[in-house]
């Protein structure tokens, strides 16, 4: 018992949204320590987790000391800069002056595929220049590098659009008519169950020798026209009609090879599939 307390990993997920929840679920089942930070903690938690209220924009008291492994996940108001700026910023500030940054073995930060910004519908992996187009893509980029320069354990994770349970807003648009599409455009969309996502954070941490970053998504880009019409003949609804994406919506294909080389593999590896599972179960 005693060697088995030595070797258990204390893990701090930092910013405990739904996909930081998900990975600290799996990684509290096989007997992990997993502490979530957050300004609000809930009440009560049944899933093994230890809670902590903290503020990453401002300076931290009382983490446990030895944490080996932190996921850096906080998910700001993309409406507004200044607090997005700030969590990213004083956010990763903050922690590692509260850490002992020499027992860590791993720190994950969750970014975005937005650091890559538009790249005509071209694959995209790793090695491929990021350009973000907005602020928020920016920002995030900016903080991987603020990271890995200071800790050689930090490793980026870049998720793609994110769908599952509790994601369920482009499934509504799409049968309640307001969905619009690129026709025509050869615009590509990338997707990620969120809990193969949050395998995807459990694998990072389990890596030994992790890259300075990897992409996360599923096995197949599809065609945005191609998606939405899928999703609408699933709805019974009918297909979105013609009409601009939001802006920031850069056109690129994402490859996964670097992280499926590194031993992933996803479950829902076609985002059509894994709607078609979603609208069989979602609680409408």
């Amino acid at each position: 018992m005693a060697s088995e307390q030595m070797t258990r990993r204390r893990v701090l997920l930092a910013g405990a949204g739904d996909l930081c929840l998900r990975a600290g679920r799996l990684l509290a089942q096989r007997g992990d320590e997993v502490w979530a930070l957050r300004r609000r903690p809930p009440a009560d938690d049944s899933a093994g987790l230890r809670w902590l209220a903290g503020d990453l924009t401002q300076k931290l008291h009382g983490l446990p000391p030895g944490i080996t492994h932190v996921v850096y996940a906080p998910a700001p108001d993309l409406r507004d800069a200044q607090a997005y700026r700030a969590v990213f910023e004083l956010g990763p500030r903050n922690l590692l002056a509260a850490l002992d940054c020499a027992a860590l073995q791993r720190l994950a930060f969750i970014s975005s595929s937005v650091v890559y910004g538009d790249h005509g519908g071209a694959w995209v992996d790793e090695d491929t220049p990021a350009c973000p187009a907005g602020f928020n893509g920016s920002i995030l980029l900016e903080a991987e590098g603020w990271l890995r320069d200071r800790l050689a354990c930090a490793t980026s994770l870049r998720l793609a659009g994110l769908y599952g349970p509790g994601r369920l807003s482009l499934l509504r648009r799409i049968a309640s008519g307001s969905a619009r599409v690129p026709r025509g455009a050869g615009h590509w969309a990338n997707r990620l169950h969120i809990e193969d996502a949050a395998r995807a954070v459990v694998h990072v941490l389990d890596l030994p020798q992790a890259r300075d970053c990897y992409i996360g998504t599923d096995d197949t880009p599809q065609l945005i026209e191609d998606l939405y019409d899928a999703l609408a003949q699933m709805l019974g609804a009918p297909p979105p009609p013609a009409g601009p994406l939001p802006a920031g919506m850069g056109n690129k294909r994402l490859s996964n090879a670097r992280l499926r080389a590194s031993g992933f593999v996803p479950a829902w590896p076609d985002a059509i599939q894994g709607y078609q599972g979603l609208i069989e179960t979602a609680d409408w």
